[in-house]
């Protein structure tokens, strides 16, 4: 029977009592949506399924994102939405994406259809002297736009960002990352694209704060230096202490989290000796905002409020 217990900070919650290896039931995978739109980020512990098994889960939560071209020979073969994120590297060729994610971002805001959520299972997980390293850690959007003055909410309340897929990796790159430049063919792959500064979350029915400090390069209509002004007040404001949380991973953690309602970024506290290996699918919006996808968890709520 499947459980869902919240934990103690603004996200998170670990969901027992089913097995990701078959199929969920609709009204256990409703369940799973409602749960995700309320605490968004999930995690479904002890469930060390493999790459087939996490593209048919991902797949429940909408259209699957392939990997870039630049990329395609760091994934699973013959699965191109299944992503690896690792610094393993067997026979001296890195086995998957080295330093994915290391700065706050959320996933595919550079696309036109933007993401929903991530999927991820761990197969390996760094640990030094008993304290397990590369933990993932999480900003609520949806409660830091709860407390922005209102004077912030009424000025952006219509606006629109500009969001650059070409952003993130130029600052990995000054951090340090050996990626390579993105070529000039990928990013006519994925151009820079337009999304509201704030959106109406489909599941929770909250306002979210959808710009991020990886991808958003612009406040669309105002002055340069206004722009950037803004973005900085609003990066810094979201990533209060209070709006955070740490996911400390295990081996076989399955972790679902919402893109609409959070950030993210790993922790890079490991060596190149100290192994983490994750997979992952990447899930885009192109469901979430139906009426028809969201009716199972409309029900659901509507019962559970009875």
């Amino acid at each position: 029977m499947l459980r869902i217990e919240p934990g103690n900070a603004t996200l998170g919650a670990r969901v027992t009592g089913v097995d990701l290896g078959r199929s969920l039931s609709d009204a256990d995978f409703a369940a799973v949506l409602r749960a995700l739109g309320q605490y968004g980020v999930l995690c479904f512990p002890g469930q060390p399924i493999e790459a087939a098994a996490l593209r048919t889960f991902s797949a429940r939560f909408g259209g699957l994102q392939a990997m870039s071209s630049g990329v395609k020979d760091r994934g699973e073969p013959g699965m191109p939405e299944v992503s690896i994120l690792s610094n393993v590297v067997e026979n001296g060729r890195p086995i998957g994406i080295p330093d994915a994610g290391q700065d706050w971002h959320t996933d595919m805001t550079y696309n036109r259809v933007m993401g929903f959520v991530n999927v991820l299972v761990a197969k390996k997980v760094p640990v030094r002297n008993g304290k397990v390293l590369g933990a993932t850690e999480f900003a609520n959007t949806q409660a830091a736009y709860e407390d922005l003055p209102a004077g912030v909410k009424a000025r952006l309340a219509d606006a629109t960002a500009t969001h650059d897929w070409n952003n993130f990796h130029d600052i990995m790159r000054r951090k340090g990352s050996q990626r390579p430049a993105l070529t000039e063919a990928q990013r006519r792959e994925r151009p820079p694209v337009s999304h509201p500064v704030f959106l109406t979350h489909p599941i929770s029915g909250g306002k979210v704060i959808y710009v991020n400090p990886g991808f958003t390069v612009a406040i669309n209509g105002l002055a340069p230096d206004e722009s950037r002004t803004m973005l900085d007040f609003l990066f810094a404001h979201v990533l209060q202490p209070r709006y955070r949380y740490a996911h400390h991973w295990s081996v076989g953690d399955v972790l679902v989290w919402d893109h609409l309602g959070t950030w993210h970024q790993a922790v890079g506290d490991y060596t190149a000796e100290e192994h983490r290996l994750m997979k992952r699918c990447q899930v885009l919006a192109d469901k979430v905002f139906e009426a028809a996808f969201l009716e199972a968890a409309s029900r659901e709520r509507a019962d559970a409020s009875a």
